[in-house]
């Protein structure tokens, strides 16, 4: 079915653009599991970014020499390329899991395990050192590639003097054409089904995307909408009913109520314009990343549009020549557990900045074992980079060392805030779209 226009007594005219999917390298299609352990995406992960960074040390430090871990030398300076870890006092353990019984302390709180003991480690093929100096535990992560100026000490340790970043990769130049405005709408966190989610808040945010709410002039703004994008969390469903038994009928349609709710909701969005839609972590797909497309059998109605896209997760695309990249927000929640920093938008600059979406998995964030490759490399910059399922809406726009300039998102909750998030495609500014449905008495 072709999308349908948006007010044709109006002779209002939805704008359009040209969409380019790139989410091939994080689709999983011939890779099979034979056991294969996850050295192998280590070894990947630091074969290439080893390269780069061996291409960046004679403009940052053409003086020293380059060794391997094995091949440091008490006091004398070089630098090393290597993969970080981090030793964490606090990093929950399978095995304390049995031994919880017999233990005094307490458990930690969930949701940050940094400590003030913590120290790193840099590791490559050859062996390990531990690191002191200048590099702050709490900023860097387990999986995390580096170069780094030092020595070697009197006890064996690595005296870390300064640090090089594999910094923002190199970006597609922006389409210099006078761009007109059009928008993408962002929203995640939907969670139809849940006690907290409020249907009318969702279906005002829809009634604005399609154009039936407002005036003349709203509607206007409405049809400059050309793209949707849906990150993650949709879904709610009763995980009580999910306990391995067969399911009564009425539990059945417990299950599938609120898939079929959601449905009815994006084929009015199809309908008018074109709509991705990402997995996330409570939603009904896979849990390591990346996370493949959601079922369109899920989708009866609004998969009959070709307006309709079922994504991965991560999630990378162009609109008009604009690289678009994107997560369900699983790859920052689990670095701010097991790091620091001032907001969450620090947190997603420092993959941008490491070239990697995802530097915690596999050690802390499940992914697929992939044996030849690492799908989280950000190999180009991207001009928009969006995370979902946040706890508030935040935005920023950094500029990288040879002109690329990224504009940041998070993108909050939904179903807890009742915001969606507009980006002007014209001149990549941002603001947000907020539905209440209080009335005053």
């Amino acid at each position: 079915m072709e999308a349908m226009e948006i007010d044709s007594e109006k002779n209002l005219q939805r704008k359009h653009s040209t969409y380019n999917l790139l989410d091939e390298r994080f689709e999983i299609q011939k890779e099979m599991y034979r056991g294969q352990q996850y050295s192998q995406i280590y070894f990947a992960r630091l074969h290439l970014m080893r390269t780069l960074l061996y291409s960046l040390v004679p403009n940052w430090k053409p003086h020293l020499p380059v060794c391997t871990v094995l091949g440091l030398e008490k006091d004398k300076e070089c630098v090393v390329v290597g993969t970080l870890y981090k030793h964490m006092k606090l990093k929950p353990c399978i095995l304390d899991e049995y031994s919880k019984t017999r233990s005094t302390t307490p458990l930690v709180k969930p949701h940050n395990f940094v400590h003030p003991d913590d120290h790193l480690v840099l590791e490559d093929e050859s062996g390990r050192v531990k690191l002191a100096g200048m590099l702050s535990p709490s900023v860097y992560v387990t999986g995390s590639i580096v170069g780094l100026h030092g020595k070697e000490t009197d006890a064996g340790d690595f005296l870390v003097l300064d640090v090089l970043e594999a910094g923002l990769p190199p970006q597609i130049e922006l389409p210099l054409k006078s761009r007109e405005d059009k928008y993408v709408v962002f929203v995640s966190g939907l969670r139809v089904g849940s006690s907290s989610s409020n249907p009318l808040q969702f279906q005002l945010l829809v009634d604005h995307i399609t154009g039936h709410l407002g005036d003349e002039k709203e509607q206007g703004i409405a049809a400059q909408i050309v793209h949707v994008v849906i990150a993650g969390n949709s879904i709610e469903v009763p995980r009580g009913l999910l306990n391995g038994q067969n399911l009564a009928s009425k539990d059945q349609s417990r299950l599938s109520e609120p898939i079929k709710e959601l449905d009815v909701l994006l084929t009015q969005i199809a309908a008018g314009l074109p709509l991705d839609i990402m997995p996330g972590l409570d939603d009904p797909a896979n849990f390591a990343l990346p996370q493949q497309p959601l079922n369109r059998c899920l989708f009866p109605g609004s998969s009959a549009y070709n307006t309709f896209r079922s994504c991965t997760n991560p999630h990378c695309f162009d609109l008009d020549d604009i690289r678009f990249l994107g997560t369900s927000g699983q790859n920052i929640d689990d670095l701010e557990k097991y790091s620091e920093a001032k907001d969450k938008l620090e947190f997603v600059e420092r993959t941008l900045r490491w070239r990697h979406l995802a530097p915690t998995a596999p050690n802390t964030l499940g992914c697929y074992p992939f044996t030849d490759r690492d799908p989280f490399l950000i190999e180009s910059c991207p001009h928009v980079y969006f995370i979902g399922n946040q706890d508030k809406y935040d935005s920023r726009l950094v500029k990288g060392s040879e002109g690329q300039m990224v504009r940041l998102i998070c993108i909050p909750k939904f179903c807890e805030t009742g915001v969606a998030v507009v980006l002007n495609l014209g001149t990549l500014e941002c603001h947000t779209l907020s539905f209440g449905t209080h009335f005053s008495s």
